[in-house]
């Protein structure tokens, strides 16, 4: 026998049969095959051992549905033979067609109820499977503290009951924020929950609510304070008004909006600029992150009416405005464009004004004058006084004019008589004045004497006066010496 190892040489093999002469890697390859049959051979020992593998009753399993009849669901669960799934066995609801549960071709989790019967069929339930998922998902939730969802399908006494696969029981205390009176308006709804108690031997679930909605907000909250900034614009709803304000949500978190920061113009009650629900944009003013507070604003966003008013009014304007509000000190008139002027005590009238109630109402319409601006201020003076004597010097050069015979011509007369009554004028207020402010002060000095004649009388070192009378040595001391 003669073996050459050189690479490309044949060789030769001698032992009483015909010589044949192969190469090394002719060898090699006859080799590779031989171990690569050997393998197939062995996958498709293991592929038939596992479609044959043996099932044992509980085991939970995948299967195919091949087959649908009256009798039941034919299901290709790896076997040497399908698996059946009687009618009572597909669903909770005993009475759904098997078609409107399953369909040809679908993959579904079976249980295995009996892994041969008496007529060596594999009994398979799918009911079973879905209640054995939906207690390992609850217990898992409930460990984990995760919310769930479920549908509310009926309303009971003391709460409402949610399908989780099994029966779930919602208290009404756990409903929304707990105070909620009709229940019957979640029905039909899927509602977030969170586990709060299971027992699994009494087939008891009960849920909550509100700890899940609680949940929620607080992950909202975190990130929404991730994110928000002070000058950011964002939508909102309106949750509820006050009479300080409305709080507005803008993600999972309520921003007070501030009654002073609706409008440019003052407003008497929040319901005059929102209403509860409506959908809003507003302007963040103040974020307080460890306080959880935020506070919003509305004007910010909307055109500023002062911004242009030193062209829009000008000193000697006449203007008509409806008073707005009375104060101490004055009058506030509302005028175009939401711009709110003040009328001074000392320019409602011509005699001297203590409260404008005597002058003016709230509501009235009055055409005043103006006579101030103060745009970086965001102040307009009015005068109603000054309107009212430019009134009056029409009136009566109207009535010059239409006196019977009287020339139209202005003479020298006319401008010296407007003079003379303005300056008499002028004096007869000023003498007002002086005597009203003499009165104030005669009062008050009268005042001042009066209490410093009490302060002598109550002094530390006042007598005590008997109720007897004098004594004798007082009254020998006050009699005249001879």
């Amino acid at each position: 026998m003669t073996d050459d190892r050189d690479e490309g040489q044949q060789v030769t093999v001698t032992g009483g049969q015909p010589e044949e002469a192969v190469t090394m890697e002719q060898a090699l390859e006859a080799a590779e095959e031989g171990r690569n049959g050997d393998a197939a051979q062995q996958g498709a020992a293991d592929d038939f051992a596992r479609a044959f593998r043996p099932l044992t009753e509980g085991d939970i399993i995948k299967g195919t549905v091949v087959h649908i009849d009256r009798e039941g669901v034919l299901v290709d669960v790896g076997t040497k033979s399908d698996g059946l799934i009687p009618p009572v066995e597909l669903s909770r609801e005993g009475s759904v067609a098997a078609e409107d549960v399953v369909s040809i071709g679908d993959t579904i989790d079976v249980y295995v109820l009996d892994a041969e019967d008496q007529e060596g069929n594999l009994i398979l339930s799918k009911k079973r499977a879905d209640y054995e998922k939906a207690w390992h998902r609850i217990e898992e939730s409930f460990e984990t503290g995760k919310v769930i969802t479920a549908m509310v399908t009926d309303r009971v006494k003391g709460g409402l009951v949610v399908d989780l696969g099994v029966r779930g029981f919602v208290p009404a205390s756990h409903v929304g924020s707990g105070k909620v009176r009709n229940l019957e308006k979640y029905i039909g709804q899927s509602l977030p929950l969170k586990i709060i108690e299971i027992d699994r031997d009494r087939k008891r679930v009960v849920l909550s609510h509100r700890l899940a909605v609680e949940d929620e907000r607080e992950r909202l909250r975190e990130q929404l304070f991730a994110t928000l900034a002070e000058g950011q614009i964002r939508e909102g709803v309106v949750r509820r008004v006050t009479d300080y304000g409305a709080f507005v949500d803008i993600g999972g978190v309520d921003g007070l909006l501030h009654v002073s920061e609706m409008s440019w113009t003052r407003i008497n009650h929040p319901n005059e600029v929102v209403k509860v629900n409506d959908r809003i944009h507003v302007m963040v003013l103040k974020v307080n992150p460890e306080e959880g507070k935020i506070s919003l604003g509305l004007r910010q966003i909307l055109p500023d009416p002062w911004a242009d008013v030193d062209k829009r009014y000008h000193v000697g304007d006449v203007c008509t405005g409806k008073v707005s509000r009375l104060v101490p000190f004055g009058a506030f008139v509302q005028l175009d464009n939401g711009i709110e002027g003040i009328i001074p005590n000392a320019e409602l009238a011509h005699r001297r004004v203590n409260k404008p109630e005597g002058v003016l109402s709230v509501g009235d319409e009055v055409i005043v004058k103006v006579i101030n601006v103060r745009a970086e201020e965001r102040r307009i003076t009015l005068s109603l006084r000054q309107m009212q004597l430019d009134e009056e010097r029409r009136e009566f050069r109207e009535y010059q004019r239409g006196r019977g015979g009287a020339s139209d011509r202005t003479t020298i007369g006319d401008v010296v008589g407007d003079l003379a009554a303005k300056m008499r004028r002028s004096r007869r207020e000023r003498r007002e004045r002086e005597r009203v402010d003499l009165e104030d002060y005669a009062e008050e000095f009268e005042e001042l004497e009066e209490i410093d004649a009490d302060e002598l009388a109550e002094g530390p070192e006042e007598a005590e006066i008997s109720d007897e009378g004098p004594t004798a040595e007082q009254s020998e001391s006050e009699q005249p010496q001879a």
